[in-house]
């Protein structure tokens, strides 16, 4: 059979214990665990290796207790609310409780009393228990362990015990020395734990999706001049449709007619609207303001930008953070260690010569405590709750290793065009020669410029129409293939060009030469625009540093990262500029790809973790040898989220101080809930030793640590 990726839902993965269950049963099937990977968000386990049939392997997720079934995208509103399984869970644990206060109420009535019905219990008590009393406690446990119990069952086939097969020897344990109230409790509680790690998991899936229901199921497809109603994924790559005001945009697309600012939070983080006009790019889930936009379809439904981000929210989880592989390997050996100390504990009467029925309690309760569920679903939780966090300020997480990674950086390295820079000139200046006015000299250049494509052309007209001057294009223009253009405007012949056209003209005097190669020297561009023999003056483009960027490296300094460094390929004139405006002390310039590979190697060897943030294509090979790879312009290229392990969704670095602090919130909740996870169940233990503990409080206490950390961990969604 070839090798092929499949995907299957599978009922009842609500727990990283479950999650490593399916890794022993299904791994052996498909050629090990590598071959598997987990969205326990969605319940999800894909299978990239063909060598067993879906039969098999659909058979094999049965054995676990769990039910597996093909993977079927679905709509938002059909992927939401609770699985019959879920419910079924909530039903019976509500059951269990019922029939456990039931069966305790008839104990009191023919006890007595409270405290009479449970000095009753115990071995050589059983006989004070009515039958009734038991039947009702029966009934309770078997509802609380009705889909726990075959997971034991497997865990012992197996002989790799997990904290199902603790529950029910302790739960058995406890009927056979006589403790059924107990016995009912701790099973209600325990049917209480999992319901509550089921319901936090489903937190998180809400949280992404919120994301999915950002896009509408419907577009307004334009076909034969007339518009229609149509889905989403029916409108076809160039299609076009239209979005009326205060609509969702359901495609990613290009305007062909109409403005409006958009509010595109939802996909990047930015907090205003922003103004867009024919030809710019606008991505679904933007929430159109009051004017009506024609767009052009740059995207199917499948893989927008919306899509994608869901899509990697989904893969990431199967990228598992340090801590949640410390927290795997622990339980691995914790378990039957636990199990181990239990044994010895209820065979301590053998060299004691004690009564064994305290011992074998005490035992029990050991089991109990030792469960490892607080511990086990803790860290997933807060590993999804910081993707999803992240996702909704415009930050895209590729996995939780990489979510741990920024609150460990030592040293970041910046490309500079497009990274520290906004990636497009602007104009900066103007110089004025002879009696020509600034307002006459734009004039001329945006009539001659409007009638070119070229990035410094289209900057000086952008420029011109926000400063509100007016001009007509240039009659009989005539473009000067890599020199400039000419043209008649207002009735007057003018040229307009770079400094080659100047030396062909024999215009370039001594001052104008100096007032040229300053200005060169600076990384800025000069425009020189003229009329016959005179020039009238020149137009300053350069490549902006972002007006966010000064900020934001000194915000990373005072976060910890103390060593940062810009790395271009542009000349020493224009590194040094840049530098000086973005205040970054270190730069490296002249840089061809390979030396940037060699400067972010040497930056490894010499902080052991570094980010690299760059374009993600040209910067792709010093992004994948730092320690962390953090791609700007993820809206506008595809290989930037392919590339990188973070991608910033609106360009925007002011997020990467919020990111490293971020990380370390999450990398904090973490440690906090292993810490209180760990120490509950130390001084579970050593209360259980010295016979101060009880089963039921054991797993009350156990219950209320899962709630604690799983209530904890989703503190990371506020964030």
């Amino acid at each position: 059979m070839s090798s092929v990726r499949r995907a299957f839902k599978i009922h009842g993965m609500d727990c990283g214990e479950e999650v490593a269950v399916l890794k022993r049963e299904v791994g052996s099937l498909v050629g090990g665990e590598d071959y598997l990977a987990f969205d326990l968000v969605n319940g999800k386990m894909i299978v990239s290796e063909g060598k067993a049939s879906s039969e098999a392997i659909l058979a094999a997720v049965a054995r676990t207790g769990m039910r597996a079934e093909p993977w079927v995208d679905l709509a938002p509103e059909a992927r939401s609310g609770k699985s019959k399984r879920q419910k079924l869970q909530l039903a019976l644990m509500i059951a269990s409780g019922v029939l456990t206060a039931l069966g305790f109420a008839l104990h009191v009535l023919e006890a007595g009393g409270v405290l009479e019905a449970l000095g009753s219990e115990g071995a050589g008590h059983a006989h004070g228990i009515p039958a009734s009393a038991r039947a009702a406690y029966l009934l309770g446990i078997i509802s609380a362990c009705w889909f726990i119990a075959p997971k034991a069952w497997l865990s012992a086939r197996r002989l790799r015990p997990d904290m199902n097969l603790l529950e029910i020897v302790a739960v058995t344990g406890a009927v056979v020395i006589g403790e059924w109230f107990e016995a009912a409790t701790v099973s209600f509680l325990f049917a209480v734990s999992f319901v509550l790690e089921a319901w936090s998991i489903s937190r998180a899936r809400r949280a992404v999706e919120a994301l999915m229901n950002l896009t509408p199921p419907t577009a307004h497809l334009v076909e034969g001049g007339e518009s229609r109603e149509v889905p989403a994924e029916a409108v076809p790559l160039g299609g076009i449709f239209v979005v009326k005001p205060g609509e969702r945009v359901p495609l990613d697309g290009r305007i062909l007619q109409g403005e409006s600012a958009l509010n595109q939070a939802p996909i990047t983080g930015e907090s205003l609207p922003v103004p867009k006009e024919p030809g710019q790019e606008i991505f679904a889930g933007s929430i159109n303001g009051d004017g009506t936009l024609t767009v052009e379809s740059t995207k199917v439904a499948s893989d927008t930008v919306l899509a994608r981000i869901i899509r990697l929210i989904g893969e990431a989880q199967s990228k598992r953070a340090p801590s949640e592989q410390w927290v795997d390997r622990f339980a691995r050996i914790y378990t039957p260690a636990v199990m181990g100390l239990a044994l010895l504990v209820a065979l301590a009467p053998i060299l004691t010569g004690a009564a064994w029925t305290p011992w074998v309690y005490r035992a029990l309760v050991l089991l109990v405590i030792a469960c490892p569920c607080a511990l086990v679903i803790s860290t997933p939780v807060s590993i999804v709750a910081g993707l999803a966090s992240a996702a909704r300020h415009g930050v895209l997480i590729k996995g939780g290793m990489y979510l741990e990674a920024p609150a460990r950086l030592r040293a970041i390295a910046f490309d500079k065009t497009g990274t520290l820079t906004e990636g497009r000139p602007r104009v900066v200046g103007t110089f004025l020669l002879g009696t020509h006015s600034e307002g006459e000299l734009l004039r001329v250049a945006s009539a001659l410029e409007s009638q070119s494509n070229h990035p410094l052309a289209q900057a000086i007209v952008t420029f011109v129409r926000s400063r509100g001057i007016t001009f007509a294009p240039a009659e009989r223009f005539q473009a000067l293939q890599g020199r400039g253009a000419s043209g008649m405007v207002e009735g007057r012949a003018y040229w307009l060009g770079s400094h080659r056209l100047l030396e062909e003209r024999g215009l370039e005097t001594p001052e104008i030469h100096a007032l040229l190669t300053s200005h060169e020297a600076e990384g800025r561009t000069l425009v020189a625009i003229g009329t016959g023999d005179e020039v009238a003056g020149f137009v300053a483009l350069a490549d902006a540093v972002r007006q966010e960027t000064p900020q934001t490296l000194v915000d990373l300094q005072e976060a910890g990262v103390a060593h940062l460094v810009m790395l271009t390929g542009d000349n020493l004139g224009t590194a040094q500029a840049a530098a000086r405006q973005a205040s970054i002390k270190e730069f490296q310039a002249n840089l061809l790809p390979e030396d940037k590979v060699a400067a972010v190697e040497a930056l490894v060897a010499q902080y052991g973790s570094v980010a690299m943030v760059g374009d993600g294509v040209n910067d792709a090979p010093a992004m994948a040898r730092a320690t962390l790879g953090i791609a700007m312009g993820a809206m506008g290229s595809d290989a930037a989220i392919e590339t990188a392990d973070i991608a910033l969704m609106n360009d925007d670095l002011a997020r990467l101080p919020w990111l490293v602090h971020h990380s370390r919130r999450t990398l904090r909740v973490i440690r906090q809930n292993i810490a209180f996870a760990l120490g509950v169940k130390v001084v579970f233990v050593t209360l259980t030793l010295v016979g101060h503990a009880s089963l039921w409080s054991a797993i009350a206490a156990d219950m209320g640590a899962s709630l604690l950390v799983i209530l904890n961990g989703l503190r990371l969604l506020r964030d």
